[in-house]
């Protein structure tokens, strides 16, 4: 029976996470002779893929691993070269998808043929992290605001991918270590499809400290130099300063008091303040580093 949905699992060092991801997958209402898993790798140093092969080996789901070293661009084409499915549902190796996850995913993509991405909400996860659930509510808020769905970076985890709209805009970027999502959205985009927020919730372990928020959006950063020479110049300038951003962020403090009644939430303009100037450094470091290059 072939597959109709591929789920793709791009990993390297997820060891202390990736046991709830499969198990998550493994546990979805979706007929699993309707799935496949296609694992690549980044030669993790942990036992990230161990603990994949030890659990899915226990299950009927088909999957197959792959390897590279070259960036999460070329292990996000890997998946699509060898998806067998009609939809790619892209799971990190920090998620956690709700029991029907998967089905939603598919069901919104059957009924929106003109929907080239569709990304899952965001849940709450209960912890006691003030950065991790920053970034939660955070970005819960953030794809309810409807108004700006058009501009924002839906990214890959907790999306569906239409797997021939990816082919058709020639896949994604292998060469980008980073912004590759951001990348191939564009192109989407351009091409036509619309991008969406469909009714499926997952769950998204966070960074637990403000040390590792920096690093993760100092890398972000970073790859958002890469692509500066494939998206609009101006386009790319607004994201690193935005000047309604504050103001944006002020009226999602707001809507984010309103759903969760925790007056911690009117952190969030500060959060993004901090986001912000990590993007900015891996933005200027990535700059420097290939100007010494040059």
């Amino acid at each position: 029976m072939k597959p109709k949905v591929t789920i793709g699992i791009c990993v390297r060092n997820c060891a202390d996470y990736i046991q709830e991801a499969i198990t998550s997958i493994v546990a979805q209402d979706f007929p699993h002779g309707l799935m496949e898993l296609i694992v690549v790798d980044g030669y993790s140093e942990d036992k990230t893929l161990a603990i994949i092969k030890e659990n899915l080996d226990k299950t009927d789901l088909r999957y197959r691993v792959f390897y590279e070293n070259e960036g999460v661009g070329r292990a996000r084409q890997i998946v699509v070269d060898n998806a067998c499915g009609k939809y790619i549902v892209w799971v990190d190796g920090d998620m956690l998808l709700t029991k029907d996850f998967v089905r939603k995913q598919v069901e919104f993509m059957d009924n929106n043929p003109d929907a080239g991405i569709a990304k899952g909400k965001c849940g709450i996860y209960d912890i006691s992290s003030l950065v991790a659930y920053l970034e939660n509510v955070g970005a819960l808020v953030k794809l309810l605001d409807e108004r700006k769905l058009s501009s924002e970076v839906l990214g890959t985890a907790g999306c569906i991918y239409r797997v021939k709209v990816v082919r058709k805009i020639g896949g994604f970027d292998a060469k980008l270590k980073s912004g590759e999502d951001e990348d191939a959205e564009d192109r989407i985009r351009k091409a036509g499809w619309s991008l969406n927020v469909s009714s499926a919730e997952h769950f998204e372990l966070r960074r637990l400290t403000w040390r590792a928020l920096w690093n993760e959006y100092f890398w972000h950063g970073f790859g958002g130099h890469q692509i500066f020479s494939k998206v609009n110049p101006h386009s790319l300038l607004y994201r690193m300063f935005p000047p309604a951003s504050i103001l944006t962020e002020v009226s999602r403090s707001i809507s984010a008091y309103k759903l969760s009644h925790k007056k911690v939430v009117f952190l969030l303009p500060f959060h993004w303040i901090f986001k912000r100037i990590a993007w900015c450094f891996g933005f200027a470091r990535c700059y420097f580093k290939n100007s010494r290059m040059a």
